[in-house]
């Protein structure tokens, strides 16, 4: 049997070894997400440690560590695959990036395990779960403080609803009174609201502004014939 002439007692209990170190970390890393109950994980993170490691450990086994370093390759990319089921859009907010992060950093874990770098894994193992516990403070204390609308780097846009007949001339008053207040638009489109009226959508080249100006174009808008309604929105992009 092919089994008897490859088995070697030295390299499964390696194996093993590895496969439990993978186990326990992920173990850890997946109890922090299912406490805070996360779209993935004790199980899931577990599982990506474990079979991340599996497949480092066979290619090491089978070919060297010149194939293993290429399993580990294909691993970060299958990864992506995985991380972006969990990443969910809503509008305009995104959900599930530091779910996926963590899955990414649990292969990462299943392929240091996976390499019999069992002291690299834990050390990896101890940094994520400090991204994921020590810095949520400093986060939501961040995320606390006001947004300064003229040093923030974000995308721009002005929406006037109007009568369709009026569209074209209210577009091109729309674009002159932006240029009139040092915020040329880079985009203007119209989009269909059904009925007789059109969104004249302005996407700005500025990447900060003063609110004031904004709200005084708005304002100016709002007066013209045909205009229903005038506003704006940003979009932070970075």
């Amino acid at each position: 049997m092919r089994f008897i002439e490859t088995f070697d007692l030295w390299s499964l209990a390696d194996t093993a070894v590895s496969l439990a170190s993978a186990f326990a970390f992920g173990t850890l890393i997946g109890a922090e997400r299912q406490y805070r109950q996360r779209t993935a994980g004790l199980r899931t993170n577990v599982l990506v440690a474990v079979g991340a490691a599996a497949f480092v450990d066979l290619a090491q086994r089978i070919a060297g560590s010149e194939e293993a370093v290429r399993v580990i390759s294909y691993v970060v990319s299958g990864i992506g695959f995985l991380g972006a089921g969990v990443i969910m859009k809503e509008g305009m907010n995104v959900r599930g990036l530091n779910t996926a992060a963590t899955l990414w950093c649990s292969a990462a874990v299943g392929a240091c395990t996976g390499t019999d770098m069992i002291a690299e894994g834990a050390l990896l193992t101890a940094f994520v779960i400090a991204g994921n516990t020590l810095l949520r403070p400093l986060v939501n204390a961040i995320a606390r403080i006001p947004i300064d609308e003229q040093k923030a780097e974000a995308t721009y846009e002005v929406r006037v609803t109007a009568r369709r007949d009026n569209a074209p001339a209210l577009r091109d008053q729309l674009v002159e009174k932006l240029e009139a207040a040092n915020y040329p638009a880079g985009d203007v489109e119209l989009a269909d609201r059904g009925g007789e009226t059109v969104d004249i959508v302005a996407t700005l080249i500025s990447t900060a502004i003063d609110p004031k100006e904004i709200d005084g174009v708005i304002s100016a808008m709002e007066k013209e014939d045909g205009v229903r309604h005038a506003t704006w929105e940003s979009s932070t992009t970075g």
